[in-house]
């Protein structure tokens, strides 16, 4: 079973199969750390806080830092569509379902879509002490633009 997507009923690709796990709602609370439309549903805040994230094509973050000052840091599994994970001063990643990303604290990173795809990975907040995000610039349309 796959998620529909259904974009505004002027757009030509009107649904998209993504992958079992809802999109859920736009993820207006964090929209001014994304350039494009992203969405948020929150799978649980239980013992492990696990959030499906859903990139509409070309939707990126903006370059964050996981901080912790033991502990901490970041699990990216990726379930659908196709999308990029860069590290400060390294080279962009490509993803597709199936990948795992872990992301150490107090690493600048960014993740999103790829120009051309949509994009879904489950964010797994790794449990740290004195834990906090920072959200920085954004990145740049020409670094994004280098990627294929």
């Amino acid at each position: 079973m796959f998620t529909k997507v259904k974009k505004d009923d002027n757009d030509s690709q009107n649904q998209q199969e993504l992958s079992a796990f809802k999109i859920g709602s736009k993820n207006d609370a964090y929209a001014q750390y994304f350039d494009g439309q992203s969405y948020l549903n929150m799978l649980s805040l239980e013992q492990v806080v696990v959030a499906n994230v859903t990139f509409e094509p070309a939707c990126r973050n903006h370059w964050h830092i996981h901080h912790a000052s033991k502990g901490g840091g970041q699990i990216l599994l990726v379930t659908a569509g196709r999308g990029y994970y860069q590290e400060w001063g390294k080279e962009a990643r490509e993803l597709h379902p199936g990948d795992v990303v872990n992301i150490p604290p107090n690493v600048k990173h960014w993740h999103g879509a790829a120009k051309d795809s949509w994009f879904q990975h489950l964010a797994i907040e790794v449990a740290g002490e004195n834990s906090s995000n920072e959200w920085c610039e954004a990145v740049s349309q020409e670094e994004y633009n280098k990627l294929a």
